[in-house]
C-alpha cells in the first residue's frame, strides 16, 4: 500500500518522471456517474506548466481511460488513467547522477532502494507524479460537487506577499472565483506582483515558495473518527505526500497557540434553524470530526529546490564534497501549480471518508 491512498475509495499512483507515462487506478467508484471531461481538462490544466513562471517542460497532460469508463460513465470497476510522457530530457541529469541536490530525494533514495531507483528527474519522487492525482482528484471532485460539497484553494502567500483571506461571507462565490482562475488569487494586484517576484527569482537563478489556503463547504457534521482516522490525520498525511509540502495548519493553526480560550473557542448558536459557530479558530473540525462548519486549512510550499545557483553538496559514490550547478528546466516557484494538487488530494480524502460514513454508491448521488 506504499503507493495508496483510501479504504473505501482507493488510489494508486505509478510511473517516473521521464518515464514512457505515469498514471493511476481510482477502485472503489459508484457506478453510473457521468464523468465531464472538459472538467477535468480543466483541472489538469491548472496544474501544467504554462509561461515564464513555470518550468520550459511543456506536457500535454492528456488523461487516456484504460478501463472503468463506459462514454465517461463510471462502471463501478477499477479506473485505470493514463498519462504520456512526452517532452523527457534524461540526459539533462546524466551529469548529475551520484550528486546530492540539494532539498530533494536523491540521497535518501538512494540508501532506500541501493541505487536501483530511476534518478531522472527525481523519478517517482518527483511532482510530475502529481499529474495522476490532480486526474484522480477531479473525478471525485466532481461527485463531491453534486453532493453540494465545494472545494477551492488559493495563493494565500508568495514569499512576502500575501492575497486577501478567505472570509466566511460570499465563500461559495469566492471559491468559485478563484477556482476559474489560471493563478489563484482573490486579490488581482497581489497576484501581478506575485507573477512579478516568481519571474525575478527566476532571473536571480533562484525561487520562492508560498502557502495555499484550502476552504470546503458543505460537509455535514459527524464525518470522521477521533485519533487515527481524524479528518485533520487523514487529510495532514496525504497533504504531506505532496511533493514541497512542509507544513499544514487548521483553522487559525500556530496562531491559536497566541489565544487564550475564551478567544480561541468557536462558540455556538442556531443560525436559520441549523447549529453553527460564531467563529472558526478550529477549521470546522472538532475531535477530528466534522462540525459542519467550514473546513479551512493552509499548506506551506517550499521554494523549488532545483536552481541554476552554485550549491555544495557531495557525491555519494566518491563520498567527496564537491558542487553542483542543476541544469536544464525546472520552475522558479510551484505553489500556483500546486493548488490544483491540493485541491485534489483534498476530494480524494474527503471522498473516500464520505463513502466510508454512506456507502460508494451515495457518491454517484443514488
Amino acid at each position: 500500500m506504499k503507493n495508496t491512498i483510501g479504504n473505501e475509495i482507493t488510489v494508486t499512483v505509478f510511473g517516473e518522471s521521464h518515464g514512457p507515462s505515469i498514471g493511476c487506478v481510482i477502485d472503489g467508484l459508484p457506478s453510473g456517474f457521468r464523468i465531464d471531461p472538459e472538467a477535468l481538462r480543466h483541472d489538469m490544466n491548472q496544474r501544467r506548466a504554462v509561461g515564464a513562471i513555470s518550468t520550459g517542460r511543456s506536457e500535454a497532460d492528456e488523461v487516456e481511460v484504460l478501463s472503468g469508463l463506459k462514454d465517461w460513465v463510471t462502471e463501478g470497476t477499477p479506473v485505470a488513467l493514463m498519462i504520456r510522457n512526452t517532452n523527457v530530457r534524461k540526459q539533462d541529469y546524466d551529469d548529475i547522477r551520484y550528486l546530492a541536490r540539494p532539498g530533494h530525494a536523491d540521497y535518501a533514495a538512494e540508501r532506500r532502494y541501493l541505487g536501483y531507483q530511476d534518478a531522472s528527474g527525481g523519478g517517482h519522487f518527483s511532482g510530475r507524479l502529481t499529474a495522476p492525482i490532480v486526474a484522480a482528484g477531479s473525478i471525485l471532485r466532481q461527485m463531491l460537487e453534486e453532493r453540494g460539497i465545494l472545494i477551492g484553494t488559493h495563493i494565500r502567500s508568495l514569499f512576502n506577499i500575501e492575497d486577501d483571506p478567505f472570509l466566511e461571507h460570499g465563500l461559495e462565490d469566492t471559491i468559485r472565483l478563484v477556482n476559474d482562475k489560471d493563478f489563484a488569487v482573490i486579490n488581482d494586484a497581489a497576484g501581478a506582483q506575485m507573477k512579478q517576484a516568481i519571474e525575478q527569482a527566476r532571473t536571480e537563478r533562484n525561487s520562492l515558495g508560498g502557502v495555499l489556503e484550502t476552504a470546503v463547504i458543505g460537509v455535514e457534521a459527524g464525518i470522521g473518527e477521533p485519533i487515527f482516522e481524524a479528518v485533520e490525520s487523514r487529510l495532514a498525511s496525504a497533504l504531506f505526500a505532496v511533493p514541497a509540502v512542509k507544513g499544514v495548519e487548521f483553522g487559525a493553526g500556530f496562531a491559536i497557540a497566541g489565544m487564550t480560550g475564551q478567544e480561541a473557542n468557536d462558540r455556538f448558536t442556531m443560525f436559520h434553524g441549523e447549529v453553527a459557530t460564531i467563529t472558526n479558530h478550529n477549521g470546522g473540525i472538532n475531535g477530528g470530526i466534522t462540525n459542519g462548519m467550514t473546513i479551512l486549512f493552509r499548506t506551506a510550499v517550499k521554494p523549488t529546490p532545483s536552481i541554476a545557483a552554485p550549491q555544495f553538496t557531495v557525491d555519494f559514490k566518491t563520498m567527496e564534497n564537491t558542487s553542483i550547478e542543476i541544469k536544464g528546466r525546472h520552475d522558479p516557484a510551484i505553489v500556483h501549480r500546486a493548488r490544483a494538487v491540493v485541491n485534489a488530494v483534498t476530494a480524494i480524502v474527503l471522498a473516500d471518508m464520505l463513502a466510508s460514513a454512506h456507502g460508494r454508491q451515495w457518491l454517484g448521488g443514488k
